[in-house]
């Protein structure tokens, strides 16, 4: 039910398709982020018309509210919340680490880390949970997605090399005991390869997560405030060794800049909040760069957001209603930039995948690049 074939290679780049249960995704890939089973300010319908294939549940959220039993009486999450597509729940390790280190505004909750697992207190009640590698396999499982991910440690940056070996080796004990108790042959179960920011230790995530034979691997642990450097160089060392016949996600990332850096690198798969909420705070982006709707000069800019794009909101609207919209904190105007920034990074992926597939994608990286860089 579930198999990987490339379809081109430019240079590293790689452009395949993704066959699991729910349908085929065709990749390099941008799965919108659905954390508790809706993607913010757009309806489903929304996210196939602008070309969703893929959306990412969090299994945190999901666990916290509605609940894993209304879930299961539900008959799963793609019946739950009417999407037909496939589905890739993450464990909710990285939410329990940011929420713990106040992030995003949330307050702190206290978080305790054993070989166990996780203790934490959730950041809605505070009240007291304990999650294991065994329980969050069988929380996914429950949901019925078709790519789950394993509890692992995601640490943050700079962090001491020490306790980096330390949650690379209870990752991977993480692994071996999801790996263990996983029951459904209609899911598979990515590793999730860490390491931090050591080159030492990033190869030996690798080489041990690949002892496991898994049906395809994630790159963890970046993306946490480290300097942009850092992440390429990481994702380089980590995709120059992973097998060409599985597919390879990097965990939320990200820019558009940044995923044309990941892609020229090998990686196949993204996720991330960036364009969903960016779109919630007037921050949107075209093919000549990124534009802050809520500034003064576009009161009476009646020409569209971006002329190239194809997006309803582009198609419809001008820049002086978006900016109305926004500044008199209209409903709509969540709905018409969440819109427009999704249809931008669906956009963006069809692109790279065809540049791939014609042998340009190195020219149409450094084109992009270059306009996108250019500003309005």
């Amino acid at each position: 039910m579930f198999r990987f074939e490339l379809k081109a290679v430019d240079g590293r780049a790689r452009r395949g398709r993704l066959f699991t249960p729910h349908g085929v995704v065709e990749t390099p890939v941008f799965m919108p982020v659905g954390t508790q089973g809706t993607v913010k300010a757009v309806t489903h319908r929304i996210l196939k018309e602008i070309g969703a294939e893929m959306i990412l549940g969090n299994t945190y959220h999901l666990y916290l509210r509605p609940g894993v039993e209304v879930i299961k009486e539900a008959g799963g999450l793609h019946r739950f919340i009417s999407w037909k597509g496939p589905i890739l729940t993450d464990s909710g390790g990285y939410q329990v680490f940011s929420l713990a280190k106040g992030r995003f505004g949330t307050r702190r909750a206290k978080v305790r880390v054993t070989d166990e697992g996780v203790e934490f207190r959730d950041h809605l009640a505070g009240d007291l949970h304990l999650f294991t590698p065994e329980t969050v396999v069988r929380i996914q499982e429950v949901f019925g997605s078709d790519i789950i991910m394993p509890l692992d440690e995601c640490v943050e940056y700079p962090v001491d090399k020490d306790y980096a070996k330390k949650a690379l080796n209870r990752t991977l004990m993480w692994l071996d005991r999801s790996l263990k108790v996983k029951k459904r042959e209609d899911q598979v179960l990515f590793g999730i390869i860490q390491g931090a920011f050591f080159e030492d230790l990033r190869r030996e995530a690798v080489l041990k997560t690949l002892d496991r034979d898994l049906s395809g691997y994630a790159i963890g642990g970046l993306s946490v405030g480290e300097p942009k450097e850092v992440m390429v160089e990481m994702t380089d060392l980590v995709c120059g060794m992973l097998p060409e016949d599985r597919p390879r996600y990097l965990m939320g990332v990200g820019k558009p800049e940044d995923i044309l850096e990941a892609v020229s690198l090998g990686v196949d798969m993204f996720d991330c909040v960036v364009p969903t909420r960016n779109a919630r705070t007037g921050t949107l982006y075209t093919s000549r760069g990124v534009v802050n709707i809520r500034q003064e000069r576009f009161k009476k800019d009646f020409s569209p957001l971006d002329p190239e794009c194809d997006c309803y909101t582009c198609q419809n609207f001008s820049k002086a209603y978006l900016r109305h919209l926004f500044v008199s904190e209209e409903i709509t105007a969540y709905v018409l930039n969440t819109i427009h920034n999704l249809r931008f990074y669906m956009k963006l992926m069809e692109r790279i995948r065809s540049a791939i597939e014609e042998g340009r994608f190195q020219e149409f990286k450094r084109e992009f690049t270059s306009r996108f860089t250019e500003g309005l």
